[in-house]
């Protein structure tokens, strides 16, 4: 398939145009970045090598952390070396290459919490038979479903944009090519396209993030059943899970559920489930869990001393 129109390239115009703005947003978007890679490396490496950590939460939590990293090179250092150009251009297979990953990163991040909400579901619920459900096979599976998700999402994205006759206009309001800014730019009617991709990303995003809040509340609700000890312990680590959550699906629930427009704020509020979010998936998973702070203390002192 060729695109039609004669757009090779598109333009994007970053979070400002101002140049002593975007030398303070590089420094300051070069520190979130390494305090991403840092923070999450630093709590996959701790979860394969603790055997402390051997259990399935501990597992999702590391892949999630191995996926943020993941998601978030996707993102960031294209966007750090923007800020060094005035002018800041991505060819148009580019710009679809990008649209496709960060959805496909996105939708398997958002699966992740899903699959996450289940683990604890069973564990509280199940705690017996807990090791017995949530086996290696289950595990590996799940995981499958997280990339088949990731692609199901994403693909339809790339299918309706790399299609679009683009004849002029190639200037994206944005850090990043998204689908809601590229569409404006199609010389075409889109709301066929524009609706279809509302169907997808937010009603997608709606049902998952009412699934989530309704299972935690299950949760939550469940725990009175529990001893003290084991009621902290759980409030602590759905804490934890539901504030990633809320994190992540408001600002998508902002952009992404409404008619097909875009805002001035809309890249704004892409930086929190981009850029921040990543980074801050480490520090409220390791604050309020103590298996993991525990974990990373030993593990680490251990390295040290050796």
């Amino acid at each position: 398939m060729e695109q039609r129109g004669n757009v090779t390239e598109f333009v994007l115009l970053g979070l400002t145009q101002s140049p002593q703005g975007e030398k303070i947003l590089f420094a300051v978007f070069f520190l979130i970045y390494m305090l991403t890679m840092t923070g999450n490396i630093f709590i996959v490496l701790t979860v394969v090598l603790s055997p402390a950590l051997d259990s399935p939460m501990f597992f999702f939590l590391g892949y999630l952390s191995f996926m943020d990293a993941v998601y978030s090179t996707t993102v960031t250092p294209n966007m750090i070396k923007d800020l060094l150009y005035k002018k800041k251009t991505i060819s148009f297979r580019a710009c679809m290459t990008q649209l496709f990953v960060g959805h496909l990163f996105g939708g398997i991040d958002i699966i992740i919490l899903v699959v996450m909400a289940y683990d604890r579901y069973v564990a509280i619920h199940k705690p017996l038979h807990y090791l017995t459900i949530m086996n290696q096979q289950r595990c590996a599976l799940l995981l499958l479903l997280t990339w088949v998700g990731g692609v199901v999402h994403a693909a339809p994205h790339v299918l309706f944009v790399y299609n679009l006759p683009f004849c002029g206009p190639n200037v994206i309001d944005h850090f990043i090519c998204d689908i809601y800014p590229l569409i404006k730019l199609a010389c075409i009617d889109t709301y066929v396209v524009g609706f279809t991709v509302l169907a997808n990303d937010g009603v997608i995003s709606i049902a998952i993030f009412a699934i989530l809040l309704v299972s935690y509340g299950i949760i939550l609700h469940s725990l009175r059943n529990l001893s003290q000890e084991g009621r902290h312990k759980a409030l602590s680590t759905c804490g934890s899970h539901i504030m990633v959550v809320v994190l992540f699906f408001v600002p998508c629930l902002f952009i992404y559920v409404r008619p097909l427009y875009t805002l001035p704020s809309d890249k704004y509020l892409a930086v929190f489930y981009t850029v921040i979010t990543p980074m801050l998936n480490p520090v409220i998973y390791t604050l309020r869990n103590a298996e993991i702070k525990s974990a990373m203390k030993n593990l680490w002192t251990m390295k040290l001393i050796k």
